[in-house]
């Protein structure tokens, strides 16, 4: 009866141990999880970004591109950017030095007819119409080709032994990104179907894509232009993202920003609506005319699940998924800020 008894207090302590060693188990996986920070900075301080242009001989056509490097001198994965109408390869420094702190080369893509150019030296009262003029369906297709023209130089580059970027580049790994028409960019080359025939300006290199202030196409349907997507997509918008100047509206409204999503197949596919964000929330200058109060954590959370994606999809952390598909992307929104995936 006495080793009866004893059998059964072992077998009930071995059942409390075994349950201690499950519980210790499963809290350092979760904590291990969540110890995963796309916030976080190393210590090293960063270089100063190089300027350099790139020379389409093809289409006579120059390129500014600025690069931001990561502190280690390793091959590093790549992830460009394109500006949004009227802008250039020097917007967005805090995208380029956050990225470049965590580990990316970090490529800022200047696109000639729909940069600066278009309205530096104009009147005030001719920026709106020059502004829209310049939001073409040709300079869509030369910013579409300008993509490819500029990895193809970069690869040239990562192998010349006097060029600064020697073995600095890993172009196995690519990222694309942008914002508004750079946006639209970005999703010319991630996989979008364009209206006339399915045509593709798909670029292969391109592993995971990133578009901030998105839109369906002006014309068919966004089922036929986003239906057969199959890389990783993370859309970025807000709920007053629209772009205005001298109350003219240029690209697409909110309801075509919030468009994308629904048409996209499932698979790796996330969408961010920032709450009461402007159309000048994913840059560091509003437009004339949107609100003079910047909320500081909108760039917090677009830094946050920017980098954790790319860190997943382009680094493959199965921490920073983690991350991204449960609790970790929602600590850094605000409580009206909508976060989904499929």
């Amino acid at each position: 009866m006495s080793d009866h008894f004893h059998c059964l207090e072992f077998q009930k302590d071995s059942k409390a141990m075994n349950s201690l060693v499950f519980a210790f188990f499963t809290c350092f996986a979760v904590t291990a999880v969540f110890a995963y920070d796309p916030l976080k900075l190393p210590e090293a301080a960063l270089t100063a970004p190089l300027d350099f242009t790139v020379q389409d001989a093809k289409r006579d056509r120059a390129l500014p591109i600025r690069v931001y490097l990561p502190a280690t001198t390793q091959a590093a994965p790549v992830v460009l950017f394109s500006h949004g109408l009227g802008g250039s390869c020097q917007n967005n420094p805090y995208l380029g030095k956050h990225w470049s702190a965590r580990g990316y080369a970090v490529v800022f893509v200047q696109h000639p007819g729909s940069d600066e150019s278009v309205w530096k030296g104009q009147g005030p009262a001719r920026i709106p119409m020059a502004m829209k003029q310049a939001a073409s369906v040709q300079n869509f297709i030369l910013r579409a080709a300008d993509i490819p023209a500029v990895l193809d130089q970069l690869t040239r580059w990562n192998a010349e032994e006097a060029n600064d970027l020697r073995g600095r580049l890993d172009l196995t790994r690519v990222g694309m990104s942008g914002h508004s028409f750079g946006a639209v960019t970005t999703q010319a080359v991630s996989g979008q179907s364009l209206p006339v025939g399915g045509a593709r300006f798909t670029d292969p290199r391109i592993k995971a894509a990133v578009m901030m202030s998105p839109s369906v196409p002006a014309a068919g349907s966004a089922e036929r232009a986003f239906g057969t997507v199959t890389l990783p997509w993370l859309l970025m918008t807000g709920t007053k993202d629209v772009a205005r100047i001298g109350g003219m509206t240029l690209g697409g409204d909110v309801d075509s920003r919030l468009g994308v999503y629904p048409a996209l197949p499932p698979g790796d596919k996330y969408e961010l609506v920032l709450h009461d964000a402007e159309h000048g929330a994913f840059g560091e200058r509003s437009l004339p005319g949107e609100g003079a109060n910047r909320n500081p954590n909108h760039h917090r959370v677009i830094l946050a699940l920017s980098t954790a994606f790319f860190d997943a999809f382009l680094k493959g952390d199965a921490e920073a998924k983690a991350w991204l598909n449960d609790k970790g992307a929602r600590s850094v929104l605000e409580k009206d800020d909508r976060w989904q995936r499929k």
